[in-house]
């Protein structure tokens, strides 16, 4: 079991439990694990960027000089969103990138996840190598003095290459769709401007100021409710709202509805199924999309194949397999044939594509989804680690699954990056999920709860 890598990279409240000496670590170390194969005489090059919290710029300096100390060449990309910065490590053929980044979290909290020259985060052993490194008694890594030292070059055009990409990928002008797009206040927030005048969208923003302090204070993908009060208002045919790194879409229909990722899969899937573009005839989720998604693919001749939660999980599923779109009901969506993680922006242009090229509005694209009624409680525990050894609580479990007799599903996991057991249920009534939901959610609080 991991201690510092959660599900996205290291995460914890900015210079409390995620110190900018912890960054320092993280950069030497990690560093050093993601570079030590590069060829003598060749000096090694990472990107480093984050996104809009007033905490990132203390830990990129203490985990630049991290990165320096070992030697290695850094380009500061700046603030992007956490997939243009896996898209630009592979374009300028760097050795590693680095995303200092908490994604949907508020704004007390930071993380720092790594990606290795491929775009793609780090595997659990790479991970293990680096927390080795941090833990060993005495620190053996390289000292160079002067020559051998890395050095810092800003990368800031990076951002105006990662849009001419995404703008790549759209075949055609997307005029005459009107649509509300939330910033979350974050790392998109000075690029959807560009990118959406550039595709020829009809656009209006929100929460696309940041000071350092309003990062997902109420709105992105985690809280949509301003934004489809927007959409309505406006009389649009969409919103799309991003989380702080932009690596998550959640849409809202022209009713005001939101519309999740699940909902965006299968949308965009059974699009490209039409057109014999969908390989495998297979959508690559996790555990917790919801189980009409994979009913509703049935019915259409398709395919559901689910991993752990965690995008990363449903990236390595597709790559091994050769699916080309994946991601997660809370809106990571990716789409293989053009990037290899999931991108809020790409996402949201390729919705809407989906709806020009059909002449149909996004409700009308979801009439064939019955989604099944969901509960998710989080619950507050002292270990999540060792929810299995709690014997009440698989009893619990147990007596739930016995009652929906296959009508519905209970999945609870701990939580990748807080102190949460999660407990999710799904059942043919609102009012069985709730009950469930809660009839377990007790148990795990009376057993385990903080």
């Amino acid at each position: 079991m991991l201690k510092y890598f959660g599900t996205d990279g290291v995460r914890g409240v900015a210079n409390q439990s995620l110190t900018p000496e912890m960054a320092f670590k993280l950069g030497r170390d990690g560093g050093y694990v993601l570079t030590k194969e590069k060829e003598d005489g060749k000096q090694a090059r990472v990107l480093v960027s984050r996104d809009t919290r007033i905490s990132g710029q203390m830990l990129e300096y203490a985990l630049i000089s991290g990165l320096l100390s070992v030697g290695i060449e850094v380009l500061e990309v700046g603030v992007i969103t956490t997939p243009g910065l896996s898209y630009l490590v592979r374009a300028q053929g760097a050795d590693a990138g680095v995303q200092i980044s908490a994604s949907h979290n508020p704004v007390e909290d930071n993380g720092i996840k790594f990606f290795g020259s491929d775009g793609l985060k780090l595997s659990d052993a790479m991970e293990e190598d680096i927390e080795k490194l941090i833990d060993a008694k005495e620190d053996t890594l390289p000292r160079p003095s002067a020559k051998g030292l890395g050095t810092v070059t800003d990368f800031h055009e990076g951002s105006s290459k990662y849009l001419q990409f995404i703008e790549n990928t759209i075949p055609e002008d997307l005029g005459g769709i009107k649509v509300v797009i939330d910033g979350a206040n974050g790392a998109s927030s000075a690029l959807i401007s560009r990118l959406f005048a550039d595709c020829g969208v009809d656009f209006t923003t929100i929460a696309t100021h940041p000071d350092g302090l309003n990062i997902n204070d109420h709105v992105g993908a985690t809280h949509t409710e301003k934004l489809q009060k927007e959409v309505v208002k406006q009389g649009a045919q969409l919103g799309l709202a991003f989380d702080g790194d932009a690596d998550r879409c959640i849409a809202v229909d022209e009713n005001g509805n939101e519309v999740d990722g699940d909902h965006i899969m299968y949308v965009i899937g059974t699009y490209l199924a039409e057109h014999g573009r969908l390989k495998k005839d297979t959508i690559v989720t996790t555990v917790m999309s919801n189980l009409g998604f994979t009913k509703a693919l049935e019915r259409k001749g398709l395919k559901n194949v689910r991993t752990q939660v965690g995008d990363r999980y449903v990236s390595e599923e597709m790559r091994a397999h050769g699916y080309n779109l994946g991601g997660e009901q809370s809106g990571h969506v990716i789409m293989s044939d053009y990037h290899n993680t999931g991108d809020g922006m790409l996402t949201g242009l390729h919705l809407m594509l989906v709806m020009k090229k059909t002449g149909k509005s996004l409700s009308e694209l979801l009439t064939d989804f019955k989604e099944y009624p969901q509960q998710l409680i989080n619950v507050p525990v002292k270990d999540k680690k060792t929810w299995k050894e709690h014997q009440p609580i698989l009893d619990a479990i147990a007596e739930v699954e016995k009652n929906l007799n296959g009508e519905g599903r209970i999945f609870v996991r701990p939580s990748g990056t807080q102190a949460l057991l999660r407990v999710m249920t799904e059942a043919p009534t609102q009012e069985l999920a709730d009950k469930y939901c809660q009839q377990v959610a007790d148990v795990v609080k009376s057993e385990m709860g903080a």
